[in-house]
């Protein structure tokens, strides 16, 4: 991907023309032109139904940066408080600029074959137990005109995912959200059902999706921090957590050695991880995800 050198949301670099066609015509004569002020009212909305604050909110980011900063690979590596976020300046409201992902020009890979072939490779295994693909709410053209706004994709990929992979949130030790905002982080994990409708704001203020904590998400930073390749560096992250071969700062992690130090410029590998989540998101009405296991 070159989200950085080449199509950029912000409009700069070099673009190919895009006819305005289909809801695109509604779109922009609105003001909805970019993923922001798109996603933007689904954001208002949980707020104004639920009392989420920009603070809350902004834990996402703080705990993606601090997870980045022990990632050798990561762009953005330094660590950030709530008050630096909500300090920077506003893009669309209710997003900060720093509740928004990086851009970046980078690239990802991954082999999925047999697990009987996968026996005879050079790493330990991931697993696939269940997915769940390009799930959508029931109308895909206007979420708006079915159920609450607030709502996301993620609560109709829930009653599939979780019967077919045979495991539900509470197995699950490790998350990989898509994080193109904080605020898309936090009403994944709710709407999974990590916690119930209205309480996404507390879980991911609380310690939970931290290193350290109960359910850790995006160790590598994600979206925010990391790099952007539409949820794939989350799915490589987690396959690296489940062999214990997270490439980090401890001095014997190609051995699998970990210190679990999640001090600055440290540990990243999430200790005994046994099952992982990947949530993806394509806008508020579809979503995919993916569970492995060891």
């Amino acid at each position: 991907m070159n989200g950085y050198s080449q199509v950029r949301i912000g409009g700069t670099g070099a673009r190919s023309a895009v006819p305005v066609s289909g809801e695109m015509l509604h779109n922009r004569a609105y003001g909805w032109q970019s993923a922001g002020q798109m996603f933007s009212p689904t954001f208002m909305r949980h707020m104004h139904d639920y009392g989420t604050t920009p603070a809350q909110v902004a834990a996402v980011r703080s705990a993606h940066s601090m997870h980045a900063s022990n990632n050798p690979k990561a762009y953005y590596k330094q660590r950030l408080t709530v008050e630096d976020v909500l300090a920077s300046r506003i893009i669309c409201k209710p997003l900060h600029l720093l509740d928004c992902c990086v851009e970046t020009d980078n690239a990802t890979a991954i082999i999925v074959t047999s697990a009987d072939r996968a026996r005879d490779g050079r790493h330990p295994r991931a697993l696939i137990r269940g997915v769940a693909g390009r799930v959508c709410k029931p109308r895909i053209d206007m979420h708006y005109q079915a159920g609450p706004i607030s709502t996301v994709a993620g609560r109709y990929a829930r009653e599939i995912l979780w019967p077919n992979s045979g495991v539900g949130p509470e197995d699950v030790d490790v998350t990989g959200s898509y994080d193109a905002f904080t605020f898309t982080t936090m009403l994944q994990l709710e709407d999974y059902g990590f916690c119930k409708k209205g309480e996404g704001g507390r879980y991911v203020s609380d310690g939970t999706i931290r290193l350290g904590g109960k359910r850790p998400n995006n160790t590598s930073g994600g979206h925010l921090c990391e790099g952007y390749t539409h949820g794939m560096n989350m799915v490589i992250e987690n396959t690296r957590q489940l062999r214990g071969l997270v490439d980090d700062y401890c001095p014997q992690w190609q051995e699998g050695i970990h210190t679990y130090d999640y001090s600055e410029g440290k540990c990243r590998q999430v200790r005994d991880a046994e099952i992982s989540m990947n949530l993806g998101w394509a806008n508020p009405v579809t979503g995919s995800a993916l569970i492995m296991r060891r």
